[in-house]
């Protein structure tokens, strides 16, 4: 099978083609694991993608390339490879928050607006709700989660949008916070992450760009440790 495929391969990675038109480019992280264990553990690489909105305004989303690492360099030296036209011709560079994209940007792409994609955005504010529950957790408890407890029991509608719960998870949600008066911090957290979400959900840009101003300019005074870090890293990245 590989020996039939390879070929096609080959001949679609040379094909220069499809990096015309790119004025969208986004990068992130990929991590490979073989299947096989007797193989090497997981490779770290690079991908890019084209996020060029067509005329009817839907995202094209192609994989342009995956190359070996996870660093600036390896970004940077893509990007050289490129060519002044096509690096030109990018107005928009989205990135995770990782510096070191961010230095291959400004290094190749002078003249591109460099945006934090939403994912990596939201995931952030998940990440910081999630160590507040592990945190309270273990502070009420004296250990991790485990199956029973109230905190444990809604660590997966912690992660989903307010406006996807249902009515019982509603309850369930409730019922967790209301159990122990410190979970209340696990609460405000929440609602935080909300807000921060909220940005990307807003009517129009107005609206997302007053929702985000907003949360750059209060969380990092939040009481609550993990809101004030997230917050002092989006102040850092804004």
């Amino acid at each position: 099978m590989w020996r039939a495929v390879e070929p096609e391969l080959v001949c679609l990675a040379a094909d220069e083609s499809r990096f015309d038109g790119v004025t969208t480019l986004g990068v992130d992280e990929h991590v490979w694991h073989h299947v096989d264990p007797r193989k090497r553990g997981p490779k770290e690489l690079t991908g890019m993608v084209d996020l060029t909105r067509d005329e009817h305004g839907r995202v094209r989303a192609r994989l342009l390339d995956l190359v070996p690492g996870r660093s600036g360099k390896a970004y940077a030296t893509w990007l050289g490879e490129r060519g002044d036209a096509f690096r030109k011709n990018v107005e928009v560079a989205a990135l995770d928050p990782f510096a070191g994209y961010k230095t291959a940007i400004n290094d190749k792409l002078e003249d591109a607006v460099a945006v934090l994609d939403a994912f990596h955005v939201v995931k952030l504010g998940t990440a910081a709700v999630d160590e507040v529950r592990r945190r309270v957790q273990h502070d009420t408890l004296g250990h991790r989660g485990r199956k029973g407890e109230p905190l444990y029991g809604i660590q997966t509608i912690l992660r989903a949008g307010a406006e996807n719960l249902t009515d019982k998870q509603r309850v369930r949600l409730a019922a967790a916070i209301e159990a122990d008066p410190a979970h209340d911090e696990v609460f405000v957290a929440w609602q935080c992450a909300q807000q921060l979400r909220s940005a990307y959900h807003a009517k129009d840009l107005a609206e997302g760009r007053r929702i985000a101003e907003r949360v750059a300019e209060t969380f990092h005074t939040c009481p609550i440790p993990e809101i004030a870090r997230l917050g002092r890293t989006l102040r850092r990245w804004r």
